[in-house]
């Protein structure tokens, strides 16, 4: 696995066992440092995680957060995804009551389940993928369920229960939100340090892990990519006091 893939299968893994956003950005911005460094010693990604991604994930995960907190925090945002699901339901079909059935039950949970299998092994799937799992996964699940079971109603359920659905991960959400803004924040924040020496001014700009520096006349990489030229300030030496 490269180091991208590694830190997205670990990002899956901590978001599906209820690790919020603000430490999963933490653990990943650690385990990031932690791969360029054996990377830059020539290692793999395999020499710091181990041989399987998600029982180190796992591993960490535990440690981060106690199982409780983070079993409360899954079940909220199964709620989520669940009323995020009943919501597309209702506009699709334009309806304040929807009737379930056995089929569309099954064509759901079996993209879910296929989807949490991918992501746990692989991380983020993208759009593509995800259509790809509904005509593999999901449709013939659905006419298979159909066959043996039939189309009959299930149950119906009204309006107002995606509100109700919604309602325990709002916290959550809130939370995450406000994580994802202010990493945003801190991205667009820059960070520089300036060290004066006699005759020279040396300009260090980059992260704690990673600072890049330059002297006179040589030029200065941003993390942006801005690059910036330090120049050199000599001083007038101050002059001693006379002795009275």
């Amino acid at each position: 696995m490269t180091n991208e893939q590694i830190l997205a299968a670990c990002r899956s893994n901590w978001e599906y066992r209820g690790v919020g956003e603000a430490a999963v950005r933490e653990m990943l911005d650690e385990l990031s440092a932690h791969l360029e460094d054996a990377e830059a010693a020539g290692r793999t990604g395999e020499d710091v995680v181990g041989p399987d991604v998600r029982t180190f994930a796992a591993a960490w995960a535990r440690e981060r957060a106690p199982f409780a907190r983070r079993a409360l925090r899954t079940a909220a945002m199964a709620c989520f995804m669940v009323g995020c699901l009943l919501l597309f339901s209702f506009l699709l079909r334009w309806t304040v009551r929807l009737t379930v059935t056995a089929d569309h039950l099954a064509f759901w949970a079996a993209i879910g389940a296929a989807t949490v299998a991918w992501e746990l092994r692989r991380g983020g799937i993208r759009l593509h993928q995800g259509w790809l799992l509904s005509f593999v996964v999901g449709l013939p699940v659905a006419l298979l369920v159909r066959w043996l079971v039939g189309k009959g109603e299930l149950f119906t359920l009204p309006l107002w229960a995606v509100p109700v659905v919604l309602l325990p991960s709002l916290p959550y959400v809130v939370s995450d939100a406000r994580a994802r803004r202010n990493a945003k924040a801190d991205a667009r924040r820059p960070r520089c340090g300036t060290v004066e020496i006699p005759g020279m001014t040396l300009l260090s700009f980059g992260t704690p892990r990673g600072v890049r520096a330059s002297q006179e006349g040589e030029p200065a990489v941003l993390p942006s990519g801005a690059v910036m030229t330090v120049r050199s300030e000599v001083r007038a030496p101050v002059p001693a006091a006379s002795a009275a």
